[in-house]
């Protein structure tokens, strides 16, 4: 396989993807070691690309990491196993980082997978889907309605076997959880909103871990391009539990409780200056480059002048109406 470009990868993709592209442009590496560490769970493989920790019994996190330029996968994801099934979260970036998480998936379990869950349309969860079908079956393709016609719409290139993957998608309800039983465990996919119309988050009750697709990110600056900020904000607060579940965020390490909270006040704090700036008549893209985080949230990767606009513009988006 040819490795993407960071021009062909930010010319293809127009959503997360690009976010992190250009971030990885700039991003001082101090700040990118820092984001990449440290594993919560013991690292079973390791690329380039990313990492797969092992966070519980029959369950692994991907924490992919692009920022050093490698795109394989971008998204994080991972890997969830019962006795008679094996789910995988995300379609991820490119076909090969499909590929190489199925084959984790065997070498763990001894199954390739059976299910994958695509939390929302979004070219880095989505654009690999093909790479399960090399090396094994295809498994069941769980998706919204939503976000297989986003995805089949929307996302480039325009891939024959990912349009093919994707013309045989699994719908979810988009009203009601879907219930996956995995032989000897179950797993909880649930509708939400937010990040765009149509996410979803998969949800294990025991052990308690959260895979939430791009609603929650650690340690990185959210991408706002389709956001609902106020549907975004009460979501997340929607998904906040005890201090003993583990969340996998769409981007960043894995997230405990507190960081959750922290990523909350990098929400409240946006939302805050947006309204201020609204209220005095303050354009979004003049708004958004002299807004600086409070120094006690720490240091959020993506936090650089070029993307804050953004965040801004889907706050005036959702205050003019």
């Amino acid at each position: 396989m040819v490795p993407t470009s960071r021009r062909d990868f930010l010319r293809q993709t127009g959503t997360c993807a690009a976010h992190l592209g250009l971030a990885a442009a700039v991003l001082p590496p101090g700040l990118a070691r820092r984001w990449t560490a440290p594993a919560v769970g013991r690292i079973v493989a390791a690329e380039p690309f990313g990492r797969l920790e092992a966070v519980a019994d029959g369950v692994w996190a991907l924490i992919s990491t692009p920022l050093g330029g490698d795109f394989t996968t971008v998204a994080n994801g991972g890997i969830v196993a019962g006795s008679s099934g094996v789910l995988v979260i995300e379609g991820l970036m490119q076909p090969a980082g499909a590929t190489w998480l199925a084959e984790q998936a065997r070498t763990l379990t001894g199954r390739w997978p059976t299910h994958a869950v695509l939390t929302h349309y979004h070219a880095d969860h989505v654009n690999g889907l093909a790479g399960y079908s090399a090396g094994g079956p295809a498994p069941k393709v769980l998706a919204t309605t939503a976000t297989r016609d986003q995805a089949r719409d929307k996302n480039l290139p325009a891939e024959p076997a990912r349009l093919t993957r994707l013309a045989d998608v699994v719908v979810l309800d988009p009203a009601a959880a879907t219930q996956v039983d995995l032989g000897g465990r179950t797993v909880r996919i649930e509708p939400l909103t937010g990040h765009t119309a149509s996410d979803v988050v998969v949800t294990l009750a025991d052990p308690a871990v959260l895979f939430a697709g791009d609603l929650i990110w650690n340690g990185m600056f959210p991408n706002y391009v389709d956001a609902a900020p106020i549907q975004l904000a009460q979501t997340v607060r929607s998904l906040r539990a005890g201090p003993d579940r583990l969340v996998i965020p769409g981007h960043g390490p894995v997230a405990k409780a507190a960081d959750v909270d922290r990523y909350l006040a990098v929400l409240q704090a946006v939302e805050q200056a947006a309204r201020q700036a609204h209220a005095r008549g303050q354009p979004a893209a003049e708004a958004g480059a002299a807004f600086a985080l409070p120094a006690s949230l720490g240091e959020w990767t993506l936090f650089t002048k070029q993307f804050m606009p953004t965040a801004f513009q889907a706050w005036y988006r959702e205050l003019a109406r």
